[in-house]
């Protein structure tokens, strides 16, 4: 078993992001623009915490910079290399360009256009491979031996749990009394983040005693709830994961790491299906003034949707863990809005 992330290593987290990466705010879902729009009540009261308000548009520079910003300048000098699909790849380039190093990112060919081109105009050098997660995994490794780069892994380090959990330590200073935190999940990083920073912020009386963590994903690409139930680390394959429309959550498996986490301080995952939330995108952009990405309403839609599978609670914050939508989407969904 390894060690396991600490409350103070998430607080160092918290002082070394801190000017780079933003402490995003926590928005009231408001009752009458769900009733505006149809939308079944929750009996809870829902709120969002936008990280799709981060320079990079996702959560994913608190653990990216917090890592980069601790390596030696040898290392630095060489470069870094990580492999992602999109929003982890623009929180290393950003964070490396931050610090004065070289950034190379090993993507997949299906990943959003979007995100590609914003991972280049951070300075990034990008290298396409096809859109396993395994295969872009094993040829950034494949780099890290040819040229020395220092890895900076999407989910699966200490380091970046803990800048993953700088989100959690804000939810319950933001929102005192909470009941539930649900964080989406696909290599575990964010989920396993929150949910050992809310945990140990409990446990040290900065939260509530009993206050609970979920995971939400996609039912197309639901290998962390089927590893959380069976206790035994899952992987799928490529051809099952990518078939969501949650781009940023069509990792094969939970990291090895992130699943000791997750077993010990989540208390449950849920799955939605793809009209789910592509419905929880509608109302997003309805109801507020926020733009989620697919992979970032799961758990909008775990919450409006899927109420009957959590606790029975009061008040719900839930993750919007990015924001970079694909132009064409936004167009297709505003345009539903608009046709009623």
């Amino acid at each position: 078993m390894s060690d396991f992330v600490t409350l103070d290593e998430v607080r160092a987290a918290k002082e070394r992001i801190a000017g780079v990466a933003v402490r995003t705010p926590l928005y009231r879902m408001e009752r009458a623009r769900l009733r505006m729009l149809k939308v079944a009540e929750p009996e809870f009261d829902l709120y969002i915490k936008a990280e799709s308000e981060q320079p990079i548009g996702s959560f994913k520079l608190r653990g990216a910079y917090n890592m980069v910003a601790q390596l030696s300048p040898e290392a630095l000098k060489r470069g870094v290399i990580t492999y992602s699909s999109g929003n982890h790849a623009q929180g290393v380039a950003y964070a490396a360009r931050a610090l004065g190093a070289k950034a190379v990112i090993v993507m997949p060919n299906n990943a959003p256009e979007i995100k590609k081109a914003a991972t280049r105009a951070l300075g990034a050098e990008i290298v396409e491979v096809g859109p396993a997660s395994l295969e872009r995994k094993l040829r950034a490794e494949e780099l890290v031996t040819e040229f020395g780069y220092a890895m900076i892994p999407p989910y699966d380090a200490p380091e970046i749990i803990a800048g993953q959990g700088t989100c959690g330590l804000e939810i319950v200073e933001q929102l005192p009394g909470v009941d539930l935190v649900i964080s989406p999940v696909s290599g575990g990083g964010l989920l396993s983040g929150i949910a050992t920073a809310v945990k140990l912020a409990a446990q040290a009386g900065l939260a509530k005693p009993d206050v609970r963590v979920w995971g939400a994903e996609p039912e197309l690409a639901a290998d962390a709830k089927e590893s959380f139930e069976t206790r035994t680390l899952v992987e799928w394959p490529a051809s099952k994961t990518t078939r969501t429309i949650g781009d940023g959550l069509r990792t094969q498996s939970l990291g090895t790491l992130n699943f000791e986490h997750v077993l010990r301080f989540v208390d449950g995952i849920v799955t939605v299906s793809e009209e789910e939330i592509l419905s929880a995108m509608r109302v997003m952009l309805a109801a507020t003034k926020l733009i989620p990405e697919p992979s970032g309403a799961v758990t909008l839609a775990a919450a409006l949707f899927h109420a009957h599978e959590l606790p029975k609670v009061k008040k719900v914050a839930v993750v919007l863990s990015g924001g970079n939508l694909e132009p064409a989407l936004r167009e297709r969904l505003e345009s539903e809005l608009a046709a009623g």
